[in-house]
């Protein structure tokens, strides 16, 4: 399949690129696989490394950007390695997408668990230091009412007190010709002038569905896997939930079942809220946020529109618009920045350069 045809390159921009990117050098903090990264190369910047604590993501990340991968605590990070990397590049631009489960429902009732929205700081600790020309964060849009720590404010004043000029904003990304309902939250920060996201690309006429997106991929029978693609499995279902899925009807519950088949948790007043599970996607539509349990049926709305199984890593992956052959693991497609988003942000800061930066 040809991804390029599914999600095409946003439309180029009038300008010297290369001039740019030339003297541009960009280093990913908290990059996993390399979703963020990857659309900065699509962009045509120079990646100069990534940064993360885990280490099964190296491989990924490495052999699909051709970038070094550094496994690190980023507490442990120093500026002067960072300003090191950025040795060699007029144009210094940071990015990163601090994991984003410290900022999830239950976490905010659970304030004595490790502390982990301090991710965030040492970001900021790294701008203050390092003072990049270019600053992008991506997060859940929920890090925007984290009251309890309030790091959301905490990271801005940071960036406004170091003479940043920011912008911010909670992104569709249906509205960017990423195929499935996921929000985001965006922040830009620029030395240079202003900074915006650029327009949305996409309106609802035109939203990307997963019949677009995955329609063409082979059949498959749960628990298989196909022979040309090894990311094209699927988990193998039990004889019992092959039954539920069977019964379920893109875009419906699990109602629609024989009651025999109806899980008990789902028939107390707690679990009569949670509708989309074992449910199937719709084709002609996005589908619901990928979550690094897009592979089971159990999880959410993940089950495929016809066939009976849940989706394979491969679906997920291109629902995530991960190129096609881009090598990845099951937990890592869920917690990736989309790359076409990646692609978006760059693209802004392409333009933002163009706007403001003179070479000498």
């Amino acid at each position: 399949m040809d991804t390029q045809l599914l999600f095409p390159m946003i439309a180029p921009t009038p300008i010297n690129t290369a001039a740019i990117t030339a003297h541009a050098g960009v280093v990913d903090m908290f990059c996993g696989v390399g979703g963020l990264t990857h659309g900065f190369v699509q962009e045509s910047f120079r990646v100069l490394a990534g940064y993360d604590l885990d280490e099964s993501c190296q491989f990924a990340f490495e052999h699909n950007n051709k970038s070094p991968f550094v496994q690190k605590d980023i507490k442990k990070v120093t500026p002067e390695e960072i300003k090191e990397r950025f040795a060699n590049s007029a144009i210094k631009i940071l990015v990163g997408c601090a994991p984003c489960q410290p900022f999830s429902s239950y976490n905010f009732k659970n304030e004595d668990k490790e502390n982990k929205w301090s991710l965030l700081n040492e970001f900021a600790r790294l701008i203050r230091a390092v003072q990049p020309d270019i600053v992008s964060m991506e997060n859940v849009p929920q890090l925007l009412n984290f009251k309890k720590v309030d790091i959301f404010s905490s990271f801005l004043q940071n960036l406004i007190d170091n003479q940043y000029f920011v912008s911010y904003k909670i992104v569709e990304c249906t509205r960017y010709g990423i195929p499935q309902n996921r929000k985001r939250l965006v922040l830009l920060a620029s030395k240079l002038g202003s900074i915006e996201l650029i327009p949305p690309t996409h309106e609802k006429s035109n939203f990307v569905s997963v019949r677009q997106t995955i329609g063409n991929l082979e059949p498959l029978e749960s628990g298989t896997q196909s022979p040309t693609d090894i990311l094209h499995k699927s988990a193998k279902l039990s004889s019992l939930n092959i039954k539920r899925i069977q019964q379920s009807v893109p875009g419906r519950t699990w109602r629609d079942w024989d009651e025999s088949l109806i899980l008990k948790c789902h028939q107390k007043d707690t679990g009569k809220s949670y509708m989309s599970v074992y449910g199937r996607m719709l084709w002609d539509e996005p589908s619901p946020t990928i979550t690094t349990q897009f592979n089971g049926i159990g999880n959410g709305r993940f089950g495929h529109p016809e066939q009976d199984r849940a989706l394979s890593l491969r679906e997920g992956a291109l629902l995530q618009t991960f190129p096609s052959n881009y090598g990845t693991i099951t937990t890592h497609i869920g917690n990736a920045v989309p790359v076409r988003l990646g692609q978006v942000i760059a693209k802004s800061i392409l333009i933002h350069l163009e706007n403001y930066w003179k070479h000498e």
